[in-house]
């Protein structure tokens, strides 16, 4: 198979910083909050222009955020003591830090079509671009951006704003659901500021892999999941995202004997009345999982397992099925000797994805000379796929360090599919 790679790469910024709170324990909060009010007016005045001089450029909406984190720390004032709004911006200030979600990585990226295409050159399509961004003490969290692919499959990614910016609401749900927490961005903030960072205490250390679908119901209403591995510090979450516009986020967690391991992946439609998941419970091969419930699954089956060398130690998915006239096609991932990661595909039934009609004896992707040097060596990897003009485009992560795309010509992967079972 003729892979074409696009040179394109999008690269972690590690001056893209985010502001979040900086936890002290009590006692010593009291302390310090103690020491910002024996300080003079004047001192007063003088810290904190200091402060907003070297950091306020860095951010949006900057002053705002510290009198929200005052708020927060207002309890620990003797007697409710009235003060300035510089030292409320101060005090505010000293218990916030800086992070940088990419500091370390962005990678493992998935695509999905833009819900607006308004403003467009005729034959062009807008996409949005999920990366996980991993950051000081391999904290992960799931940021975004946007580019346009022309009528001839040219793949023209937008320019990341610098900023990173907060959520304008965090909601927790209450107890008893499935929902764990909603977040909601104002319009005017650009896509590529936005971010879904650890909210919970089930993604404490971190937000991995968000496989992003356009899932339509069965009166064709488009929704966005994202099915996702949470991480507390010492077990896994599956998680999923919903969104209709990349402005407001509902996170949930799935329930149910099955739901273990990573690598869950919703079908874009129901199949035959029921939800359809691809999943990987044992790490080693593929399954098929129904459902009539979006967020209980219970019963899987086995369809894929390892059959070639470079497929020996795992399989999994690496994104949706893709519907196909032909079938479904998954994009995969194999490791092989040396944990060497590599990308492949597969073609299921699509009445009954749970028989395989095609298989890749090869794999279409592994890193180049360029592409294996990184945090994890020897690795590309994915999160989804889309189909447009008769190619099949796959961005994808190289040795968990950065991202690219590449693409195939969709006609010829069915045709070599469809000629080994």
């Amino acid at each position: 198979m003729k892979i074409t790679r696009t040179k394109i790469i999008v690269k972690p910024d590690k001056k893209r910083v985010i502001i979040k709170p900086f936890e002290i324990t009590g006692e010593r909060t009291r302390k310090i909050i103690d020491r910002i009010l024996n300080l003079s007016e004047k001192e007063i005045k003088k810290e904190l222009k200091t402060v907003l001089k070297e950091f306020a450029k860095r951010h949006q909406k900057t002053r705002q955020y510290f009198l929200n984190r005052y708020e927060h720390l207002k309890k620990y004032l003797p007697n409710n003591q009235q003060i300035s709004e510089e030292r409320k911006l101060l005090i505010g200030a000293y218990f916030t830090n800086e992070y940088s979600p990419e500091a370390a990585a962005l990678f493992n990226p998935s695509i999905v079509w833009a819900p607006e295409q308004s403003g467009l050159h005729k034959g062009s399509r807008r996409f949005i671009l999920s990366l996980r961004a991993t950051g000081e003490g391999h904290i992960s969290s799931i940021v975004f951006t946007s580019g346009t692919i022309d009528k001839n499959n040219v793949i023209k990614p937008d320019k990341r704003s610098r900023f990173v910016t907060n959520p304008q609401k965090i909601i927790n749900s209450p107890p008893g659901g499935n929902a764990i927490y909603e977040i909601e961005y104002s319009k005017d903030v650009p896509l590529s500021e936005r971010i879904i960072f650890p909210y919970s205490s089930s993604e404490a250390n971190g937000i991995e892999d968000a496989r992003f679908v356009e899932f339509h119901d069965e009166e064709g209403q488009p929704t966005f999941f994202a099915t996702y591995t949470a991480y507390d510090g010492k077990t896994i979450h599956t998680q999923i995202i919903e969104t209709k516009n990349f402005l407001h986020f509902k996170i949930s967690s799935l329930i149910g004997s099955e739901v273990k391991n990573k690598g869950m992946a919703l079908f874009p439609r129901k199949i035959n009345g029921q939800y359809a998941m691809l999943s990987r419970q044992d790490n080693e091969n593929i399954f098929l999982m129904y459902s009539d419930q979006l967020y209980s699954w219970n019963r899987k089956e086995l369809i894929i397992e390892p059959k070639y060398s470079w497929e020996f130690v795992q399989l999994g998915n690496c994104g949706s099925p893709i519907e196909t006239d032909e079938g479904w096609l998954v994009i995969s991932h194999s490791v092989g000797a040396i944990r060497k990661y590599t990308i492949g595909a597969f073609l299921l039934d699509k009445n009954d994805p749970s028989k395989m009609i095609g298989r890749l004896n090869k794999p279409v992707l592994a890193a180049n000379k360029k592409e294996r040097e990184g945090y994890v060596p020897n690795v590309v990897y994915s999160c989804g796929g889309i189909v447009n003009n008769g190619e099949l485009i796959i961005p994808y992560a190289m040795s968990d360090c950065a991202s690219s795309f590449a693409k195939i010509n969709l006609k010829r992967l069915l045709k070599e599919l469809k000629s080994n079972t």
